[in-house]
């Protein structure tokens, strides 16, 4: 059974850039058996009121950011969607009593793409987006991956795909400059170094107070979409999933990389 993953997707230049969280995404695809779809829960696919599944069976790639190098605004991710998962997606939530519904004309955000460029840049294997609600909390998102539970049973590979911290103010500061390599201040670690140590002892309690109970919480994430798809994966990987760090890493100073892997003991 595949494993879900969380991954902190960073700055959508993670897709050109040499650093350790790019190396890290070119290798994923190694490490894991070859899926046959993958399901990405996205922070920059936002939904009120019900959860969007993307429907479509050739997405486009939305470039959906400013003020990058050219090259980035010229690729493309041409992985075919896949309707007929998607359909049965939306049946999934529904009977999980959530309101959900296909979206046509929806393309990849570079929340999918860029980490799948580097982990499937052959670009072959299905791609079908679900939504984040930007106002509903944690344990809301626990329970629509808890809905997808089955998906790693049937060879489909479920991301959830955001940043452990995602202070934009903060980042864009060092971006501006060109500090990819800035100091790494202490409120990102500790904030980040919480999660982990919670995700690692199953204190899935702790996990959705994360915002009482965290240090540094609200500063790491003023909005709460970037750290939403983490409950997702964590639900998709069905009650009691132990959790692995994969990766661990630091870009422009307050963005922490890391990525986590969810699955049910052996």
């Amino acid at each position: 059974m595949l494993p879900t993953l969380f991954i902190s997707h960073g700055s959508p230049d993670v897709a050109i850039a040499e650093t350790p969280a790019s190396a890290f995404l070119r290798d994923l695809a190694h490490r894991l058996p070859r899926p046959r779809a993958i399901v990405v829960a996205s922070a920059h696919f936002e939904a009120t009121g019900r959860v969007l599944v993307t429907g479509d069976a050739a997405p486009e790639t939305i470039h959906d950011f400013g003020g990058f190098a050219p090259e980035l605004y010229a690729m493309r991710y041409g992985a075919p969607g896949d309707p007929a998962l998607a359909a049965a997606i939306v049946e999934a939530l529904r009977a999980a009593g959530l309101a959900a519904a296909a979206a046509g004309g929806r393309g990849f955000d570079h929340g999918a793409w860029v980490p799948l460029a580097l982990a499937y840049p052959e670009a072959t294997i299905p791609v079908v987006e679900v939504s984040v609600h930007p106002a509903a909390d944690a344990a809301y998102h626990l329970r629509l991956g808890r809905a997808l539970s089955h998906l790693p049973q049937e060879d489909v590979l479920v991301i959830g795909s955001g940043s452990l911290t995602h202070n934009l103010r903060e980042a864009f500061v060092h971006l501006r400059a060109g500090e990819r390599a800035a100091a790494v201040p202490g409120w990102v670690d500790a904030f980040a170094d919480w999660v982990a140590d919670r995700l690692a002892g199953g204190e899935e309690e702790a996990l959705l107070d994360y915002r009482a109970q965290a240090p540094f919480a609200a500063r790491n994430h003023p909005t709460e979409e970037h750290l939403m798809p983490l409950f997702v994966a964590l639900g998709a990987a069905g009650n009691g999933a132990g959790a692995e760090t994969l990766h661990r890493s630091r870009d422009f100073g307050v963005l922490a990389m890391e990525a986590f892997a969810f699955a049910q003991a052996a």
